[in-house]
């Protein structure tokens, strides 16, 4: 089925193109264009928008704020994020990641989304048009989200207190059985003083592991010290059943990932 494509070039003009029927915004084109390609008739038109702001990238300190036009190579090969090069080499090969965007993938599906899993370990605020929404409230109701996104901001933790880790059968490109991002700050005692723990693929869209959290709280980065957050892992999670595991798999070695990732 051949697709429309129209450019704007402000966020308001694409915003208010955006309520016809049939009609979907065009980031990179990874997700909404294959999902056309497949067979999705609910798709006839695509709009984008070329507003500057919506492709850059801004680093005052340790604030940053990245445009959801931006591609996960660009946050790959920046110098003030090295330690989100991880987080974006996670999605996909070289020819995916010149194409998906942050935008994007806020949007993806499990089991996909891995970039998403650390936005949301660093508590990201996402700017869309018309207002600011903490990143657990967006993934919440996205799919009834029609503003379009414009940017994501968040503050960059301070320098080894950002974790990723994606595991996949097929490495280094393959889709993830899950993925962990996790933003953690230790007292002058090396205890945890605070801690954010995201997950991918053990629920429809990227969670919080929050009981793990509230039990790393306190405790020492060590396997005895860790052990009480493990244990309550894959509380409150329903992953997904796919054809790159199952649910029980993914409930069976979360645990397994997160011990591997606390004591990196």
């Amino acid at each position: 089925m051949a697709l429309a494509l129209q450019t704007f070039s402000t966020v308001k003009d694409a915003t208010a193109a955006l309520k016809a029927a049939g009609t979907r915004y065009l980031g990179g084109g990874t997700l909404v264009v294959r999902a056309a390609n497949e067979g999705d008739v609910s798709v006839s038109s695509l709009i984008r928008a070329t507003e500057p702001a919506l492709s850059a990238i801004t680093v005052s300190g340790r604030e940053v704020r990245i445009g959801a036009s931006v591609t996960m190579a660009a946050i790959a090969r920046h110098p003030d994020l090295s330690s989100l090069s991880r987080a974006a080499r996670a999605v996909g090969g070289p020819a995916i990641r010149n194409m998906a965007t942050v935008g994007g993938n806020l949007f993806a599906p499990a089991p996909y989304g891995d970039f998403t899993v650390a936005l949301l370990a660093l508590d990201a605020i996402v700017s869309i048009d018309g207002g600011e929404v903490p990143i657990e409230t967006f993934l919440a109701k996205r799919e009834s989200n029609h503003a379009i996104v414009t940017s994501v901001g968040f503050s960059l933790p301070v320098d080894g207190g950002f974790r990723f880790l994606k595991v996949s059968r097929v490495k280094p490109k393959g889709v993830s059985v899950l993925s962990i991002a996790a933003v953690l700050e230790q007292a002058p005692d090396g205890t945890v003083s605070s801690a954010q723990i995201a997950l991918g693929c053990m629920a429809d869209r990227p969670m919080r592991a929050k009981a793990a959290e509230k039990a790393l709280l306190g405790r020492e980065l060590t396997s005895d010290g860790i052990a009480p957050a493990l244990a309550v892992a894959s509380d409150g999670t329903s992953p997904i059943t796919d054809p790159i595991a199952s649910a029980w798999y993914r409930n069976e070695v979360l645990p397994v990932h997160l011990g591997r990732l606390l004591l990196a």
